[in-house]
């Protein structure tokens, strides 16, 4: 079964809600934090009306902390600092925080204030939801190892996304648990040459590949569209992942667009069945 939905971004978000403010807003001030450790500090977000607030609030937040600085502090700012930050109301970022509690990543309490959890859940969720933020969120978080790179022909899978490229530049990256090591999922994106040219590989082994195309080679992404299904575990996916040959994974395939229209990057992740949940939101309106 696979289910599929698009990514749209951009000026859409200044004809958005009511709380909703185009733009990341003023910056949020640093909190109480021990001695030479950073404050934690929010990516900025474009919000776009077609989507909750609260998700999309909750996505670009965890995504800010799972690819947080190791010496960054643990305490987020407080609910008003958030709300400043992203442009939307207090209840907004009230709903966006008990989202993330309620998934183990933070924990609140009461005039102390909200802090990250060392240990996020185990079994994390790969959600589809039209954003951009989402996607780097579920990316987010494991230690990354470079397997390789290097140009290759357009794999035949991929020629409709590709005309009039004789080459991409294929990825191969593996994604372990930052605690226990183990491995929990492979990538092999496939990039337009023109734009792999600019991304620097290192960059690859702390922020995941949509990161890297948005903010490090400054691609306006304009959607992503998400594949999801299972499948088995062939050879080198067993081999990488440590599973049984044939056991059950889940195979995610996006496909990033640029504003003109055209296919920057094919990424096809395949995710370890017992450490990952595949869910799906569907808006009513």
């Amino acid at each position: 079964m696979t289910e599929s939905h698009e990514t749209t971004t951009g000026a859409e978000a200044a004809h958005g809600d009511s709380d909703a403010r185009a733009g990341s807003g003023p910056e949020v001030n640093p909190v109480d934090r021990p001695p030479h450790s950073p404050a934690f500090a929010p990516d900025s977000l474009v919000l776009n009306r077609k989507l909750p607030l609260w998700y999309q609030v909750s996505q670009s937040l965890r995504a800010s902390i799972l690819g947080r600085p190791q010496d960054a502090s643990p305490r987020l700012p407080t609910e008003e600092q958030l709300a400043a930050h992203y442009g939307v109301s207090v209840l907004t970022m009230r709903q966006a925080l008990k989202e993330l509690e309620a998934e183990g990543l933070i924990s609140r309490h009461r005039r102390r204030g909200t802090f990250i959890e060392p240990r996020a859940r185990r079994v994390s969720p790969v959600r589809l939801l039209g954003s951009v933020d989402a996607i780097v969120a579920q990316q987010s978080g494991e230690a990354t190892t470079v397997l390789g790179h290097g140009a290759v022909p357009v794999p035949g899978d991929l020629a409709e996304f590709f005309p009039g490229c004789a080459e991409v530049v294929s990825y191969r990256r593996l994604r372990r648990d930052g605690e226990s090591g183990e491995p929990t999922n492979w990538a092999e994106n496939a990039v337009r040459p023109e734009v792999a040219a600019r991304i620097d590989v290192a960059d690859l082994e702390r922020w995941p590949m949509t990161k890297v195309l948005r903010d490090g080679v400054g691609v306006r992404i304009s959607r992503i569209t998400d594949t999801v299904e299972a499948r088995l575990a062939d050879p080198v996916t067993a081999e990488l992942l440590q599973v049984p040959l044939l056991s059950p994974i889940l195979h995610y395939t996006g496909v990033t667009y640029d504003e003109e229209g055209r296919v920057v990057d094919v990424a096809r992740i395949r995710y370890r069945g017992d450490r990952f949940s595949f869910s799906v939101t569907v808006e009513a309106h």
